[in-house]
């Protein structure tokens, strides 16, 4: 159950998230398998990596705050709502009178694997500046959680940049999901570049196959070549294989842990509720990050969470809570 509050005080922020970047709203087609132009209508289904990250530890029973910016319209206000429904802190979200909410079309292909397309011209997120963070909200977090979406234009990407700086600062663990979106980029060459521009920042880092081939050329995970995109501070590196579980690593020690088997509808959100329950082991308890049997453990539980939702259709409406991961435990014991 989501918690009352959706305020965030100082007694409590040694175990606050703090979120930040983009929130939308997307339209998931009532078919799937079928182009865009083919879908008979669209489910409207709010998302946005960094707010379903948010929401994914709410609803797990942690505490989470979302920064960004939205739209002064229905779709930012509907937006800003849910996240206050799902007891997300919504202090750090503020309006643009002159830019609309994001919104993403999404086809679903015949397996429940997306293909997007944005209507971002410039959109709400893009134009968050410097000045309008609230700096004293970022500093309360113990976990500070981003993409790589709100690099690609100013003045977003200044923003990312001091919140960031602000959260290292305030003594966050540094949490990075690239969450590559190559339509919203200029090129490949600029994704790439700006994805790596923030790594050597970021103290837990989690990519997917994709991103993984993405940045390093090949079509299988290499354990060699994964180690090789440790840096010195990066205390756990996660790449997640869909239905094959995921692939961890620290300094010491890497290996895999299995998925769940379900029956996969639509995978949005699939890779959010897995961040969303890694950190809200890690904000109780961030020792798991050097004890193998402990992380094991826990990525045992975030791989639930992230097949649980990809049960459903659209990402925040299938984000587990407790309850759903543990009947699913027990299914598979």
């Amino acid at each position: 159950m989501a918690p009352a509050s959706n305020t965030v005080n100082g007694a409590e922020s040694n175990s606050l998230i703090v979120s930040f970047g983009e929130m939308l709203i997307d339209f998931v087609p009532t078919e799937s398998g079928v182009s865009l132009a083919e879908a008979p209508g669209f489910l409207k289904a709010p998302g946005g990596a960094p707010a379903n990250v948010a929401i994914a530890v709410s609803r797990l029973g942690g505490k989470a705050a979302f920064v960004g910016k939205l739209g002064d319209d229905e779709f930012g206000h509907m937006l800003k709502n849910i996240l206050n429904q799902n007891g997300v802190s919504s202090e750090g979200v503020i309006f643009d009178q002159g830019a609309r909410t994001a919104l993403a079309f999404v086809t679903l292909k015949a397996d429940g694997e997306r293909e997007f397309m944005f209507y971002r011209n410039p959109s709400a997120d893009m134009l968050l500046t410097e000045s309008e963070l609230n700096l004293e909200l970022i500093r309360k977090a113990k976990i500070f959680h981003y993409g790589s979406i709100s690099l690609i234009t100013e003045p977003c990407r200044s923003a990312h940049l001091k919140a960031m700086e602000v959260a290292k600062d305030a003594g966050a663990i540094l949490s990075y999901d690239p969450n590559l979106r190559l339509p919203l980029w200029p090129s490949a060459e600029e994704a790439k570049e700006q994805i790596m521009s923030i790594w050597e920042k970021a103290d837990v880092i989690k990519v997917s196959d994709n991103e993984f081939e993405f940045l390093t050329g090949l079509e299988t995970v290499d354990d060699e070549v994964a180690i090789s995109l440790m840096h010195p501070g990066l205390k756990l590196l996660l790449i997640t294989l869909g239905d094959h579980g995921c692939k961890y690593y620290t300094k010491h020690f890497h290996g895999t842990v299995d998925a769940f088997k379900v029956k996969a509808v639509d995978t949005t959100g699939a890779g959010d509720a897995f961040v969303g329950a890694l950190l809200n082991k890690i904000v109780e308890d961030d020792s798991i990050l050097e004890n193998e049997a402990s992380l094991k453990t826990v990525l045992k539980f975030a791989n639930a969470c992230g097949a649980i939702t990809t049960t459903k259709k659209g990402a925040i409406p299938a984000l587990p809570n407790e309850e759903e991961v543990l009947k699913l435990f027990q299914a598979a014991a």
